[in-house]
């Protein structure tokens, strides 16, 4: 005969008493945070209205109410001085507007708002990139000369440890360079690299097949060899970016294209080589180029120095840094193989 349960007594899969919810308890503690968050609406309000009220009595002082004194600094121009703004590692115009990313659109619209100050009298490129896309970096070369003809102002590039293909073709823009004697430089040139999994594809039984509208849409692909009219239609995109690359450095350096062409294989050098080939002005480090850009601004050596930095942009950096790493953006780079055409230096 089986137990019966008698006086509401709990079965195996009963919840006890005392783990039994408690919605009389949960709508008190809701009700408890609601009354918090009203009293710091009120509270946020009432500061606001001060804050006016303040505001509008300041406005309504005659003027000689007002001390003087507090604003006796108000109209005095700025200390005059030399811009340092970096640009550090591979460029690409980047993922979005943001302002405080690092994107080409972002440092090219960091170098016009830089120049246009009136205190600024000159300013550093503080480069460490071994280059990037050819589109990224063409937009900084252009500010920088946009920058040149409308403010007249100096442009000095300070290479650091790497400062390689497209990091070059943007000092090139610059009216002298100064790098360390081991700085890692040079590698004038333009690579499109493609990767073929064809092989792999075989072998675990995998085969892609491609709808297109003309013999040229699929170019670049990962699952099969590249055809001889490809090849031929690259490289004809690898000669022109070239050219644009040669003139560059012929325009910035004062050198005939075809001496540079001699330096522009892809090659590599250190800052010491590069100095003796007439790709670097002087050899020094990064007070050396201030003290450089402060001479042609006419601030002299050891000039003010007006940091191209945020605080809030770099709060902002920070969070948006932290944040990414929590998903899979990281993991989307690491496999995005798709081809782009690139001033880029793959030692680094």
């Amino acid at each position: 005969m089986e137990e019966q349960n008698i006086g509401g007594a709990a079965g195996p899969g009963a919840r006890p008493p005392e783990a039994q919810p408690a919605p009389a308890a949960a709508r008190r503690g809701a009700a408890l945070w609601l009354k918090i968050i009203a009293a710091l609406y009120v509270l946020s309000l009432l500061a606001a209205y001060a804050v006016i009220g303040k505001a509008d009595a300041a406005r309504k002082l005659k003027p000689k109410d007002l001390d003087i004194s507090k604003f006796a600094g108000l109209g005095k121009e700025k200390k005059d001085a030399v811009a340092v703004i970096p640009l550090y590692g591979a460029i690409s115009q980047g993922e979005s507007t943001r302002s405080w990313e690092r994107g080409s659109q972002q440092l090219a619209r960091r170098i016009k708002t830089m120049a246009a100050k009136k205190e600024v009298k000159a300013i550093v490129l503080d480069i460490n990139s071994p280059g990037g896309t050819v589109g990224a970096v063409q937009e900084i070369y252009s500010a920088v000369l946009k920058a040149k003809a409308e403010t007249k102002k100096p442009f000095i590039a300070r290479f650091g440890e790497v400062s390689a293909s497209g990091g070059y073709y943007v000092a090139a823009a610059c009216d002298q360079i100064v790098s360390h004697p081991g700085t890692i430089t040079g590698s004038i040139g333009v690579i499109f690299s493609v990767g073929n999994f064809e092989g792999l594809m075989k072998k675990i039984g995998y085969k892609s097949e491609a709808i297109k509208s003309g013999k040229f849409k699929d170019i670049g692909s990962m699952t099969r060899e590249m055809t001889p009219d490809e090849r031929r239609l690259l490289q004809a995109m690898i000669d022109d970016s070239y050219e644009q690359f040669v003139k560059a450095v012929s325009d910035g350096r004062k050198m005939p294209a075809e001496q540079v062409k001699l330096l522009a294989d892809g090659r590599i050098y250190t800052g010491r080589q590069a100095k003796e080939a007439g790709l670097v002005d002087m050899l020094g480090d990064l007070q050396d180029a201030v003290d450089k850009a402060g001479e042609l601004g006419g601030l002299g050596k050891n000039p003010r120095v007006l940091s191209d930095t945020d605080p809030f942009e770099n709060l902002f950096s920070l969070i948006d840094t932290k944040l990414s790493s929590f998903g899979t953006k990281s993991l989307v780079d690491a496999v995005d193989t798709a081809p782009s055409l690139e001033y880029r230096w793959y030692g680094r």
